[in-house]
């Protein structure tokens, strides 16, 4: 199984929207998918048709210690379950304050429900805040993806982040490793995105290879401003039902599959020592 936390600190720049179409994509794939809003606003939630103010179960309940996290997951779509949020995920950064073993709720709860042999893959909608939330998806995670949108502000906030994620790996998660970086929101033909992009790959290239980003791939797959991402959540629904002949479709489609090869390429290199020792 792998487990993906989605996580920016700044809001705005596509992360929801590829939590949500990266993981109906890969369900469409025939993987086994669960999305975990962790977002308080629950949009990840509403962009999956699922809205919890009737009384549904969410994952607060989880934190909360009321439910298991297969109490609180429900079937969206084929292959996709969704552990839905609300708003009383906002009242988890007090309550869980002077807790013991605070940071490590979600990865309990995920082990205790045997999720690792229910799904392929767990992909972690973050809030765009470093609170305990995030920590949480942190200490949960294999990976982290970063959509980052090709601009140079961004570029200045994603240095917090790589500090955020070597300070987990540290004292929390030796597993975590930031995998990748979605480039969304990009306008072809500008020279700013071409140039934050050199920049990024230039800097990845450069990075310390024992660092938890030294191996982040960017992909080759960018996700291009596009009206039809914008209005997908409204519909409850993701962009490859709300509009396959899209580019919103076309280029979340390319991510899947890349994603998918990247997995395939992995599973075969690790294999490769055996079967030279066989």
């Amino acid at each position: 199984m792998r487990v993906i936390a989605v996580m920016n600190q700044k809001g705005g720049v596509g992360k929801t929207t590829t939590s949500v179409n990266l993981a109906a994509g890969l369900a469409q794939q025939g993987k086994r998918v669960c999305v975990i809003d962790l977002d308080p606003q629950a949009h990840a939630s509403l962009h999956l048709g699922i809205d919890v103010a009737g009384g549904t179960n969410s994952i607060y309940q989880v934190f909360a210690g009321g439910k298991t996290f297969t109490e609180v997951i429900q079937l969206v779509e084929k292959n996709l379950w969704l552990a839905p949020a609300d708003i009383d995920l906002a009242a988890t950064e007090l309550e869980l304050v002077d807790a013991d073993g605070r940071e490590f709720v979600l990865r309990k709860a995920l082990a205790a429900a045997g999720a690792s042999e229910k799904f392929d893959y767990i992909v972690m909608d973050c809030p765009p805040s470093l609170g305990v939330l995030t920590i949480n998806a942190l200490s949960t995670a294999t990976e982290v993806f970063i959509p980052l949108q090709p601009h140079f502000f961004a570029l200045q906030g994603l240095s917090k982040l790589f500090e955020t994620t070597a300070l987990v790996t540290r004292r929390l998660n030796r597993e975590l490793r930031v995998s990748g970086v979605v480039l969304c929101l990009y306008e072809t033909g500008t020279r700013l995105a071409a140039d934050v992009t050199d920049d990024l790959m230039f800097f990845l290239e450069q990075s310390d290879p024992e660092a938890p980003w030294a191996n982040a791939q960017v992909f080759a797959s960018k996700i291009r401003r596009n009206i039809k991402l914008a209005e997908a959540p409204s519909h409850g629904t993701s962009i490859f039902k709300y509009d396959p002949a899209s580019s919103g479709s076309q280029d979340y489609r390319n991510l899947v599959m890349e994603v998918i090869a990247a997995e395939q390429q992995k599973r075969s290199t690790d294999q490769q020592p055996s079967q030279k020792a066989a």
